[in-house]
C-alpha cells in the first residue's frame, strides 16, 4: 500500500515538474516578428511581471510567465512562441549557467519610463525611434525645451533625441531649405522659445538644454541619440561660452577663433574634432564620416563586436541580434570617426574597412548614453520630406533592434550596476 502511495506520488510530481509554466519568445530567424516581441516585453513589465532576458541565446530570446493573457497577447501580435516545461526551462538554465558557455540571464524587472526629446509641431522628417516605439506599442511622453527647462527630466528613465541640432544652426539647412515654409517656421518658434527662456539666442537656449541633459545622464538617466543629434550634441557643450552661428543663423557673426576655445572635455563622446566653420555646408564637423567615407551602397555593412555576457553584461544587451552583420544606413550624421572618439568610449559596432564607428555607449556619471549613427535603419538615403518608413514591411530590422536594445536596457539597470 505504501509503496503504491509513493508511486502515485511520484507520477504527480513528475506530471507537475513536466507541466509547461514558461513562454519562451526566440529572437533567432525562428522569430516571425522580432520588433514586436520587445513591444510585449515592456507591456508584461507594465503588468509589474519580471522577465529573463537570455543573453546571447537564440539571438537574445525573453522568458515569460505561462499566463493564458501573456499567450494571448503574443498570437495578437503575431510573435512567435514556445511553451517550456519546468524541466526544459531549467536545462537551459543549467548550460547557460555553465563558465565556457558566453550566455546569461539578465533579470528584466521596471517598464522603464521612456521620453522623447521632440518639437511638438510637425517636422519634415520623421524619426526611426519614433517609428519604432509605435510599432512595437513601447508608450512614450514627448518633451521639448518647456518641459527640460522645467526640470522634468528626472521623471524619466529613458531619453531620446529627435533629429535635433544643439548648436543653434537649424540643421545647417539654410542654403537648401531657408525658403521653405517649415524652416522659416522653425526659426521663428526657436526664437521665440529662447526669447520666451530669457536667452538671447536659439544656441543659447540650445546649450542649456543639453546641461540639463547632461546632468540627467549624470543623475542616473539614460541618453540615447541618432544622427544630428549625436555630434551637435557634444560640439554645443564642448563650444559653451564660444559663438559658432553665422549670422545667418543668430545675426551676428561667429567667433572667428572658436575652434581653438573648444573644451572637449566638457561633451560626453567626442574629442579633438575639427568644426567645419562654412554655413552653407550641409555638416558640423568631422566627427561625421558622411563626406569623407568611400563606401558603396551594395557594399554598406557595419559589424556588431561580440562580449562576454558574464563579465561585459551591458554591451552584450545592447548587441543582441539575430545578426552581427547589419546593412548601414546613411544620415546627416552617417558614423563617427574613430579619431574623435574619447578612449572611454566603448565602439559596439563598425565598418571596419572605412574605419568608422557606427554604434558607441559609455558610462557617464551614474548614467549612460548610445550614440547611433544614421537616421533610418531601412532607408539608406533618407531625405527631407521622403515618406516614412512602414515597419510592417521590416518586422524583424536588424538595425531597428538595436533601438529596442536600449529601450528594455534601463529595466536591468540597477542590477547591473551591482555587477
Amino acid at each position: 500500500m505504501r509503496a503504491q502511495l509513493l508511486t502515485i506520488l511520484f507520477l504527480t510530481l513528475s506530471h507537475y515538474s513536466l507541466k509547461a509554466s514558461h513562454l519562451l519568445i526566440p529572437m533567432d530567424l525562428d522569430q516571425s516578428n522580432h520588433l514586436k516581441a520587445y513591444g510585449l516585453s515592456y507591456w508584461v513589465l507594465e503588468k509589474e511581471i519580471s522577465i529573463d532576458w537570455l543573453l546571447n541565446y537564440r539571438g537574445g530570446s525573453f522568458v515569460l510567465p505561462h499566463i493564458p493573457s501573456i499567450e494571448k497577447e503574443c498570437k495578437l501580435r503575431n510573435i512567435k512562441y514556445e511553451v517550456l516545461a519546468n524541466a526544459q526551462y531549467n536545462n537551459i538554465l543549467s548550460n547557460i549557467g555553465q563558465a565556457n558557455v558566453n550566455q546569461d540571464v539578465m533579470k528584466l524587472e521596471k517598464a522603464p519610463k521612456v521620453a522623447v526629446y521632440s518639437p511638438k509641431n510637425k517636422q519634415p522628417w520623421d524619426d526611426a525611434v519614433t517609428l519604432v516605439l509605435a510599432y512595437a506599442e513601447i508608450p512614450y511622453d514627448v518633451i521639448y525645451d518647456d518641459e527640460v527647462l522645467l526640470n522634468k527630466l528626472p521623471e524619466y528613465d529613458w531619453l531620446h533625441l529627435h533629429h535635433e541640432d544643439f548648436t543653434g544652426q537649424y540643421g545647417k539647412f539654410y542654403k537648401m531649405y531657408h525658403n521653405a515654409p517649415w524652416y522659416k517656421e522653425q526659426v521663428r518658434e526657436f526664437e521665440a522659445s529662447a526669447a520666451n527662456h530669457g536667452f538671447k539666442k536659439v544656441s543659447h537656449l540650445k546649450l542649456g538644454i543639453a546641461k540639463k541633459i547632461k546632468d540627467f545622464v549624470i543623475g542616473g538617466g539614460f541618453l540615447f541619440a541618432m544622427c544630428s543629434a549625436t555630434d551637435s550634441y557634444d560640439i554645443a557643450l564642448a563650444a559653451e561660452g564660444v559663438d559658432l552661428c553665422a549670422t545667418i543663423y543668430d545675426h551676428d557673426p561667429a567667433d572667428p577663433e572658436a575652434q581653438n576655445k573648444l573644451n572637449f572635455e566638457r561633451g560626453l563622446a567626442f574629442e579633438e574634432f575639427q568644426l567645419e566653420k562654412n554655413p552653407y555646408v550641409y555638416e558640423y564637423s568631422n566627427i561625421d564620416a558622411t563626406r569623407t567615407r568611400k563606401v558603396k551602397e551594395n557594399e554598406d555593412y557595419f559589424t556588431l563586436f561580440e562580449f562576454s555576457a558574464k563579465w561585459d553584461p551591458i554591451p552584450t544587451i545592447l548587441t543582441q541580434n539575430h545578426t552581427r552583420i547589419i546593412k548601414a544606413f546613411m544620415g546627416q550624421t552617417t558614423s563617427f570617426n574613430k579619431s574623435t572618439i574619447k578612449p572611454n568610449v566603448l565602439i559596439m559596432g563598425e565598418n571596419k574597412i572605412a574605419n568608422e564607428a557606427k554604434y558607441i555607449h559609455s558610462e557617464y556619471g551614474m548614467g549612460f548614453f548610445t550614440f547611433y549613427g544614421g537616421h533610418d535603419p531601412e532607408d539608406y538615403v533618407h531625405y527631407v520630406g521622403d515618406p516614412p518608413t512602414d515597419l510592417n514591411l521590416h518586422p524583424s530590422s536588424p538595425g531597428y533592434r538595436l533601438i529596442l536594445n536600449n529601450i528594455l536596457f534601463p529595466a536591468a539597470k540597477e542590477k547591473k550596476r551591482k555587477t
